[in-house]
């Protein structure tokens, strides 16, 4: 009926059904909601764990490029270092061998010093041993009395060239020999048949070697051809010219 009134069964029944609408579109309302706080969940979740791998690939990126750096440089210190070292290594051998070289002329010019002293020595003690040679030969010993000098001092003769074998001295035996200016010196020239020119035919004064040294040369008289005989024709010729 037009102007009546509702009953309040009929408006307690209209405001339960109000309010059960009001709280299923609430619960609609908080459902969506939730449902999008979980899809804003997951687009931030996976919007961070792509950002996560991109920074992560970034580190690794700088990290490569920075191990590179190091690598190019301790590849630099090494190739350096390996420079350094050759330049060492050459220095030292180049002193070894400055050092052997002045080890070895040291030594040399040592010898050569010892080999000329001996020598100067032993040049000097030359004339007392021609002094000995003379007076073998030429002194003949009348009685016991001189026999007895005439054997000490060949006795201390003997022992003297003794001493210079042991030292390295060599008297020359150039009788016979071709003449070599390097070992003999010419004093006197003979005119014989019975050696080839060229030839030393007799020792004056004897020379001595010290291993390949010259002490001291020896005077010797070198064979010359005879001068030819003119014939009996010619020697007519001229008697009767």
């Amino acid at each position: 009926m037009v102007g009546e009134i509702p009953s309040a069964e009929t408006t307690n029944q209209e405001i339960h059904e109000n309010m059960q609408a009001v709280e299923q579109n609430a619960e609609l309302d908080s459902s969506q909601k939730l449902d999008n706080i979980e899809e804003e969940s997951k687009d931030n979740a996976s919007v961070n764990t792509e950002n996560t791998e991109q920074q992560n690939l970034e580190q690794i990126s700088q990290n490569i490029v920075l191990l590179k750096e190091a690598n190019e440089s301790l590849q630099t210190q090494v190739e350096t270092t390996k420079v350094q070292l050759e330049e060492k290594e050459t220095q030292y051998k180049r002193l070894a061998a400055d050092f052997e070289n002045f080890r070895k002329r040291t030594q040399k010019e040592k010898e050569e010093i010892d080999v000329q002293v001996k020598c100067s020595t032993i040049i000097e003690l030359l004339p007392v041993i021609d002094n000995f040679d003379r007076a073998r030969s030429q002194i003949k010993p009348a009685n016991d009395g001189e026999m007895n000098i005439h054997k000490s001092y060949q006795t201390v003769y003997k022992q003297m060239v003794d001493s210079l074998k042991r030292l390295g001295v060599s008297p020359m035996r150039p009788e016979g020999q071709e003449f070599d200016p390097n070992l003999h010196e010419a004093v006197m020239r003979e005119a014989t048949t019975e050696y080839p020119e060229g030839t030393v035919t007799e020792e004056l004064v004897r020379g001595y070697t010290l291993g390949d040294r010259v002490l001291r040369h020896a005077m010797v008289k070198v064979a010359t051809a005879p001068e030819p005989e003119e014939s009996t024709e010619e020697a007519q010729t001229d008697a009767e010219g």
